[in-house]
């Protein structure tokens, strides 16, 4: 327990100095663009495969479940409602997890145990200013973008389906989207993917620069990144998913005032 505690401290040590060393003096905007490039960019095949498949999956099975109640129509609405808000945040989030958390932690921890971040210290120079918070701030704004192009990815899969596969109009699919897909909706799905990204970078790099053990605690640091970061996605969309809403009220009184 007092383990888990100490690690909490520190975690919660490592964000605060990643936000105070933000704040005070960003980071080079080239450490930033490399770390757009890598989070973002190299991110999109991956993440266009699952939400493509994602997609194609929920509009067979909302197709199946609901034609024969006479509810077909609703299958578009379906998968663009889940996409946006639940599957499209919570899944790109696993895959960043999975193909860019572990080479965080990975490349980090191999830093740590090399004795190089500590030759960094040695030299001046803040690890979290130039390790941790180009990659806190490129994941922030590269999350989301990858969130909707997923979201987008699983619609055209889905559409792709129900009206190639299934023949299903394409009125049908198309026409109930602009009606019932609210901002509320896409602002969920924004807020979800922020902080996910907040949680992997955090987690991942917390993780890479408290390696012990060698190339073996590399490894092990790298696999109980993952697993964590994974566990603490479902529990924080649960959470974020409550919240968010309990404030839809809230929400759309804010919107109906300014707008």
């Amino acid at each position: 327990m007092l383990q888990f505690l100490s690690s909490v401290g520190e975690y919660v040590l490592l964000i605060l100095g990643v936000l105070w060393v933000t704040i005070r003096r960003p980071p080079s905007w080239n450490l930033i663009r490399d770390q757009m490039f890598e989070i973002g960019v190299m991110s999109l095949p991956v993440v266009a495969i699952t939400g493509f498949s994602t997609g194609m999956v929920l509009a067979a099975q909302s197709f199946f479940q609901l034609s024969d109640k006479g509810l077909a129509s609703a299958t578009g609405l379906m998968v663009a409602k889940a996409m946006l808000v639940e599957l499209g945040p919570v899944l790109t989030a696993f895959m960043v997890t999975g193909r860019v958390g572990a080479a965080m932690c990975a490349e980090l921890g191999t830093m740590r145990v090399t004795e190089q971040i500590d030759a960094m210290r040695s030299m001046s120079v803040n690890p979290l200013r130039y390790l941790v918070a180009p990659r806190f701030i490129a994941g922030t704004l590269m999350m989301p973008l990858l969130t909707v192009f997923s979201s987008i990815m699983g619609v055209l899969g889905g559409y792709m389906i129900a009206v190639g596969f299934y023949k299903m109009p394409s009125n049908d699919f198309i026409d109930p989207l602009p009606i019932h897909v609210t901002t509320f909706d896409f602002v969920s799905g924004m807020v979800k993917s922020i902080v996910f990204a907040m949680i992997i970078v955090t987690i991942s790099c917390y993780k890479g620069m408290t390696t012990q053990g060698g190339a073996a605690g590399v490894g092990r640091s790298t696999t109980n990144s993952v697993v964590i970061c994974y566990s603490v996605i479902l529990i924080v969309n649960f959470l974020l998913t409550l919240g968010l809403n309990s404030s839809y009220a809230y929400f759309e009184e804010l919107i109906a005032k300014w707008f």
